[in-house]
């Protein structure tokens, strides 16, 4: 279980300069937003541990839930969580939290923003739309039109908007979570593989058991006074200089290189899958296991975080035949192999 799960009291670490930065550092931020976003959702730690790894690997999450199970209360406690100190020109027009109900009737400038003419000054003036954010909540992102899925995207994947011809880069936190009802879906527009690829991680959320919702009744009034709040925040450029510092100081070896493209091999071979794993997903997924190995305190990525990953960030890249059995079964059947060698390679090293 990951160390973040297992400290039940409240660190209190105060943060330190984005300069001063090592792994137990990146650690404490990590901990730091956990504890907040913990606080305001109740029985959601792996989903918030996962949200955490995707926004430290500068990814996105796609998460697939039932209505009222927290999902906005989660997306926007991290936003407020996350407090952006620098000077007001700097910031710029940039939000910490916004939220973005996907409807049939949404336009891509509703997303993206547009440019309005001024009368007064007989000038155009760019209204940012709401992607301008550090946390942006994607609401129901399958129940908009394709064009308007595309922007959505776009953003992602580029970090900037195009608006008349001109491009306008996204802030370098940018970090969205979507999220889609997995039972009421006439009238959507699903998002078919090829985008779905986008996101690092896509989450089944189921509800939370008894204990948690006890939890949830018995400590209403606390969290209504903003008890999340009175816990420390992290900066924007925490988080930022924390990515790079992962990137550099957990180190990732030729054989867990060599088990992702040969598990990713084996899925493409089976004869049970349609479409098989990209090589964007491999690229995504090293920087998300050494997010995973700083959080469990190691500066290393190892055969665990393979493990515990690798099936969350392949899973929504598969596309199986009619009848198939479920993907987590081919994911499995194609990690093993590699996962048995690691392990072999562990004790002859040891």
């Amino acid at each position: 279980m990951n160390r973040m799960l297992e400290m039940d009291t409240v660190e209190t670490t105060p943060a330190r300069e984005p300069g001063e930065m090592d792994l137990k550092a990146c650690y404490e931020a990590a901990r730091r937003l956990f504890d907040r976003v913990r606080t305001a959702v109740r029985g959601r730690d792996e989903v918030i541990e996962l949200v955490l790894i995707a926004l430290f690997a500068d990814g996105h999450i796609l998460l697939e839930d039932f209505p009222g199970s927290g999902k906005t209360t989660l997306a926007k406690t991290l936003g407020e969580a996350i407090v952006d100190d620098r000077d007001p020109e700097a910031r710029g027009m940039v939000e910490s939290f916004r939220r973005i109900q996907f409807t049939p009737d949404l336009l891509p400038s509703d997303v993206t923003g547009t440019t309005v003419f001024e009368p007064a000054n007989g000038s155009f003036t760019f209204r940012p739309g709401p992607v301008f954010a550090h946390v942006v909540l994607a609401d129901e992102i399958n129940r908009t039109s394709p064009k308007v899925q595309s922007a959505m995207l776009e953003a992602m994947a580029e970090k900037q908007v195009t608006v008349d011809n001109q491009t306008r880069r996204l802030d370098d936190l940018f970090f969205v979570i979507a999220t889609q009802n997995p039972l009421d879906l006439a009238g959507t527009y699903p998002l078919p593989v090829a985008q779905l690829d986008r996101f690092l991680f896509k989450v089944r959320m189921a509800h939370i058991d008894r204990q948690a919702e006890l939890d949830v009744l018995s400590s209403m009034r606390a969290r209504k006074a903003g008890l999340a709040t009175q816990l420390p925040p992290v900066s924007r450029d925490e988080i930022i200089t924390a990515r790079r510092v992962i990137e550099d100081r957990v180190h990732v070896s030729a054989l867990i290189h060599e088990a992702l493209v040969d598990a990713a091999n084996r899925i493409r071979d089976d004869r049970r899958v349609l479409q098989g794993v990209s090589t964007r997903a491999l690229v995504l997924a090293v920087p998300a296991l050494q997010t995973r190995a700083m959080l469990y305190g190691r500066d290393y990525v190892d055969a665990e975080d393979l493990e515990a990953l690798v099936p969350m960030v392949f899973h929504h890249r598969i596309e199986l035949g009619a009848g198939s059995v479920e993907a987590e079964t081919v994911i499995q059947a194609a990690l093993a192999p590699s996962l048995e060698r690691l392990a072999q390679a562990q004790l002859r090293n040891g």
